[in-house]
């Protein structure tokens, strides 16, 4: 089994500005990318689970987020890093685009998306863990039954990251 070190991403990996898809508005937070470079290299895996309810709500599409994903990865592969997976919820239930407007068991809170990296990766939970900047992404990462749900409120993100793992 694998261990995994999530990141909810808005607020957490990079700047909060509201709903984020333009590519230009994108900025890591302090110390975001030399932090997941330290979790490769400790052999970890990374991977990204946030909320996307903008697609429900018709504010951008799949694509968008593809497009910042992509932007992501060619920003760490500069530093010799990567992500090795975004999961992503496209649902809002007050959407307004058709199967997507759903209650559904991705939208954090709920664990779906880490459930669904967790098979994928064949990630052990009892040895993963959360960074997430909200209640519901520590929520989730307790639905889970991941070891831990770091709630994280600032500050550069290595640092917090090496000292989080360390009490661990």
């Amino acid at each position: 089994m694998n261990r995994a070190i999530f990141f909810d991403r808005d607020g957490v990996l990079n700047e909060e500005v509201g709903y984020l898809w333009e590519i230009e508005k994108f900025k890591w937070i302090d110390g975001a990318r030399e932090a997941i470079k330290f979790c490769n290299e400790q052999g970890f895996l990374t991977i990204v689970v946030t909320n996307q309810g903008g697609i429900a709500k018709g504010l951008y599409t799949a694509s968008d987020v593809d497009k910042l994903h992509q932007k992501m990865q060619d920003d760490l592969a500069e530093l010799g890093a990567h992500i090795d997976a975004f999961y992503y919820c496209p649902h809002h239930p007050q959407g307004i685009i058709e199967g997507l407007n759903v209650e559904c068991s991705c939208r954090k809170p709920k664990p779906g998306l880490i459930l669904a990296a967790c098979k994928d990766y064949e990630i052990s939970p009892a040895h993963s863990v959360l960074f997430g900047d909200s209640l519901r992404d520590i929520e989730s990462a307790a639905a889970a039954r991941l070891r831990a749900g770091i709630f994280f409120t600032g500050g550069n993100l290595l640092e917090v990251v090496k000292a989080e793992l360390e009490k661990l």
